[in-house]
């Protein structure tokens, strides 16, 4: 797919290339430059920002908020609808100690000296000083609830916290006794996560006047993926897509090609073989279940910071500790070098901040950095990372060149390098024992291995040589001011913002003649239509001017059904360019923010593949919501407990209630007219909708 950045050539900008003489000068030199770009987004010495950090285990961007509208992950795509949502974040090595030791001392696993999960960094850097540990030197109280450091030692890391950390262990389990996957008939305070976010929410609750740094580490989606059934009850084996390549890459060194898998060992896998598709889809089932799980629960976290009226003033970041294969390559595991191992989900909102999205390379080894920054701390000069707020204020900001990883593999480390196009491997000293190149324009899914290639000797030499000048070599010049333009193409009443206004001049303007503002035709095509509207919406919130008023991010109620149309119409021309993607989620974000006058429930739609639909409502006020759907005698055919959900709208994809056209009992309902029922706190109301098959 080729890449393109929304916006960068109409702006002219001079660069001035430093040449930095050590790690050290070029990072905080990095960080002065960040002070002077972020003054709106950075706390006020008089009034901190809190931080909450919560990460989550073994968690692939297999989101809504990362474009997968089948994943129910309601209160993870919210975050990421008033943060920075990193669509290229990677890991430093894909296991769990080596990446949260990364995270947690702002150092790359060779300095700390931790490649598994035996490692542990204070053997080895005795004085290292990590996230929180600097927050609590720093007058903030420090707490750790759930799984933060990996391993029992962690449990008395006295250094980093104000308190013990608070964590539910469990003894050895003999896998060979359970299943993989389990829908179980609990709530969900049974279990580990739940019972996490319970005693978050307890302490958030206790929270005194000291700014505090509180780290939720949840445990899913790890196997094995025992879970409510009612999460389970959001899929079928048919809401996913198995076209993933499952045969290892052509060409691929023999010291990459290990099968093993972390499922083999459950009780219902061993000596299955190799998995059918019919198995693939419902293992996939089981990890989307795990994740809205563990998505309910950091709901109820975020609900809590609401109530207690900490949210405008507490920075959130939300990360996986690496990825994780469902399949692809033949593999049900982490620790490889594979695209799916290596990249993760990650968000961080700051108050006030504007919404956006990015596609720059970043590290999960840039957290560190990026919380000091926020919050006005003084980033340590050892820290082998660098601050995002520059592409938190500007998403398509000149970036990181690569994005590197490592792994051991049988004692010989692999080193990899992320592009913007390729991954480029080397396993052992100088790709030794083999060398890896995908070309993700190409082949996205890594099915060739063209590092061996003679036509790619030059691009190989190449990538190695950057590979080995590592990470310094990576970062981005300190660019000097950068001039803005005098008007934006998509400014449409130039008032030095692209904001709700321009949208509304736009869609005023579809088919007239001589419209009150020519440049309502943005694309210059002689009409003016949704495109138009599509190319100011991927843009929204630019602006030239410092001075000019924010973009307006709420959408009035008036105008919500206006914006359905323009989506609906939208979805039409989709041709999947990331121009359409990004104006697309912005026309989805406005009405997701749109503040309902009263608690509807609006007409259903359905996808293509009748009967299953998507019933949309809004909610007035917060309320526990609930849908019930009866057939013509009044019988109930299936309850959709959907749990509490805040105030707002709910009517696309990612956000609508879901039923997948079965009765309680998995059958699939036959054509006719049904009754669905909406019940949000004391609100009650009732539609018909027909199902055609």
């Amino acid at each position: 797919m080729a890449k393109t950045s929304i916006g960068d050539s109409n702006f002219s900008r001079s660069f001035t290339r430093r040449d930095f003489l050590s790690t050290t000068l070029k990072v905080g030199a990095a960080a002065t430059f960040t002070t002077g770009l972020l003054p709106n987004l950075r706390a006020k010495p008089a009034g901190r920002y809190n931080v909450i950090f919560i990460i989550a285990d073994d968690l692939r961007p297999l989101l809504g908020c990362y474009g997968h509208s089948a994943m129910h992950t309601p209160n993870i795509d919210a975050l990421a609808e008033r943060g920075t949502l990193f669509n290229r974040a990677y890991c430093q090595l894909p296991v769990c100690n080596p990446s949260r030791s990364s995270v947690l001392t702002g150092l790359r696993p060779d300095t700390i000296g931790v490649h598994d999960n035996d490692g542990y960094f204070r053997n080895n850097l005795p004085d290292a000083v990590t996230l929180p540990q600097h927050f609590k030197t720093h007058g903030y109280h420090t707490r750790a609830i759930g799984k933060i450091e990996h391993g029992l030692t962690a449990l008395f890391d006295q250094f980093s916290w104000s308190v013990p950390v608070w964590r539910k262990w469990a003894g050895t389990v003999d896998r060979k006794t359970i299943p993989l996957w389990q829908a179980l008939d609990v709530a969900d305070d049974e279990l580990w996560d739940g019972q996490i976010a319970n005693k978050t929410v307890e302490v958030l609750a206790q929270s005194q006047s000291a700014p505090f740094f509180l780290c939720v580490g949840f445990h899913k989606p790890h196997l094995p993926y025992n879970v409510p059934r009612k999460y389970y009850d959001f899929y079928t084996r048919q809401t996913f897509d198995t076209s993933a390549d499952a045969t290892l890459p052509e060409g691929l060194p023999q010291i990459a090609q290990t099968r093993w898998n972390e499922i083999d060992s459950y009780q219902d896998i061993q000596n299955e073989g190799p998995l059918s598709r019919e198995k693939t889809l419902e293992l996939i089932r089981a990890y989307a279940a795990s994740t809205s799980y563990m998505d309910a629960q950091v709901g109820r976290v975020l609900q809590q910071l609401d109530t207690l009226g900490l949210s405008e003033n507490t920075v959130i970041v939300f990360v996986g500790d690496h990825g994780f294969h469902l399949g692809e390559h033949g593999m049900w595991r982490k620790n490889t070098l594979f695209e799916v191992a290596l990249r993760s989900p990650m968000i961080i909102s700051v108050p006030g901040q504007q919404t956006n999205r990015t596609d720059a390379l970043t590290e999960l080894v840039d957290i560190y950095p990026t919380l000091c920054d926020v919050c006005q701390l003084p980033v340590p000069s050892q820290l082998e990372g660098l601050s995002l707020t520059p592409v938190i204020e500007k998403p398509t900001l000149p970036w990181k060149t690569a994005a590197f990883s490592q792994l051991s593999q049988n004692g010989i480390i692999g080193r990899s390098m992320r592009t913007v196009q390729y991954r480029y491997t080397e396993w052992g000293h100088n790709g030794r024992h083999g060398k890896e190149l995908y070309d993700y324009d190409a082949d996205p899914d890594e099915t060739i291995n063209i590092a061996d290639l003679p036509e790619n000797t030059e691009l190989v030499a190449h990538l190695s040589e950057q590979l080995h000048a590592g990470w310094q070599a990576a970062l981005p010049d300190i660019q000097e001011e950068i001039p803005k333009p005098q008007t934006l193409p998509w400014d449409i009443n130039n008032d030095g913002v692209v904001d709700i206004q321009d949208l509304l001049l736009v869609s005023n303007s579809f088919e007239v003649e001589s419209p009150q503002h020519p440049k309502a035709d943005v694309n210059k095509d002689g009409r003016i239509d949704i495109i138009d509207l599509l190319l100011v919406a991927a843009h929204f919130g630019e602006s030239i001017n410092p001075a000019a008023p924010s973009a307006s991010t709420h959408l009035r109620a008036e105008h919500a059904a206006l914006a359905n149309e323009w989506l609906t119409e939208a979805r039409l021309v989709d041709d999947g360019s990331d121009v359409f993607r990004h104006g697309i989620a912005t026309l989805e974000h406005l009405i997701n923010t749109t503040v309902p006058t009263e608690t509807a429930l609006l007409p259903n739609y359905p996808n293509p593949f009748n009967p299953e639909t998507w019933i949309p409502y809004d909610l007035a006020e917060d309320a526990d919501v609930h849908i019930h759907i009866y057939n013509l005698k009044g019988e109930s055919v299936r309850h959709l407990s959907l749990g509490f959900q805040t105030t707002g709208t709910y009517r696309t994809p990612s956000r609508a209630a879901y039923w997948d056209g079965r009765n309680a009992i998995g059958e699939y309902v036959a054509s006719g007219l049904y009754f669905y029922t909406l019940q949000a706190g004391q609100f009650k109301t009732t539609r018909q909708m027909v199902i055609l098959k």
